[in-house]
């Protein structure tokens, strides 16, 4: 048996990640099909990066190995079960229309043997498909598995544009999704709109992960809100501030000004003076 000394970048139709697989064959090429052992049986996969020697993998995760190079026949069944795919998502599509289930399909796909076909789906709960699995078994002649996936995986099938103009981030080069929480968005001071702040698969953005380090060690060099100070001989007080620009919001009462940084630091600050009651507060807590 040869010896497997490198690995290799696979990805699968309709997935931009990919996955690595033991090679003993340092000539592959990008864009050249193999058939890979995957945990569920054997796969028809694009080489997305060119072979790697062994000593550079450094991950504990033991690799399933590339088979072979496929033939003619192996080619032929693969577009073979590419088109009886099409035919079994609309068998599904029709059965899931009959029982009225709340689910919305996304995409099926056949192992290489035919052996099991992989129906994925989206729904907002859990579906009881016993019935459809029941209804579908006599219909497709092979092991069915119905797989649930989050709004965030049926962007990166699906793809699109972003709010940038841009092909999402997801269906470029994203693998692994982070929880992304509305804090992000307060600690770069946007605008809590929702519907603006949000992805095309309803949840927001991932790109609010991408800058929100160097705001939160920008801001260190920033005022408090609600600090105040004396401006041309009145007071201010800080309602805003501007990473991009370094500048620093004033307002009161009558009259709003934007200041930069360096310049509100010269700025006398104005300390807050306590009630009678609360200084002697103070003064026992002394």
């Amino acid at each position: 048996m040869n010896e497997r000394s490198y690995y290799v970048a696979v990805r699968f139709e309709g997935s931009t990640k990919s996955y690595y697989f033991s090679t003993s064959s340092p000539d592959l090429r990008v864009g050249e099909f193999v058939i890979v052992d995957t945990a569920g049986g054997y796969e028809m996969g694009i080489v997305s990066a060119a072979p790697l020697s062994m000593e550079t993998y450094h991950s504990a995760l033991a690799l399933k190995p590339v088979i072979r190079r496929p033939s003619e026949e192996d080619l032929r069944v693969y577009r073979f079960n590419l088109e009886q795919a099409k035919k079994a998502m609309d068998i599904t599509q029709t059965e899931v229309n009959r029982l009225k289930l709340p689910m919305n399909l996304l995409d099926a796909k056949y192992a290489l043997d035919g052996s099991r076909i992989t129906i994925t789906y989206t729904a907002d709960n859990r579906v009881d498909f016993r019935e459809l699995l029941r209804l579908l078994a006599p219909q497709l002649h092979c092991r069915i598995e119905l797989r649930q996936i989050a709004p965030r995986d049926k962007a990166k099938m699906v793809g699109g544009l972003g709010i940038c103009g841009l092909p999402l981030c997801c269906s470029t080069f994203l693998t692994e999704f982070d929880g992304i929480a509305i804090s992000r968005a307060k600690n770069q001071m946007l605008t809590l709109n929702i519907p603006k702040l949000s992805g095309p698969c309803g949840k927001l953005i991932c790109c609010l992960l991408y800058e929100d380090d160097m705001y939160t060690e920008a801001k260190k060099n920033f005022p408090h809100l609600g600090a105040k100070v004396a401006y041309e001989g009145s007071e201010y007080t800080v309602s805003g501030m501007n990473i991009l620009s370094n500048t620093v919001k004033l307002e009161n009462p009558l009259n709003i000004k934007n200041v930069s940084l360096e310049d509100f630091r010269k700025l006398k600050p104005i300390r807050e003076k306590h009630s009678e009651s609360e200084e002697n507060d103070l003064d026992e807590g002394e």
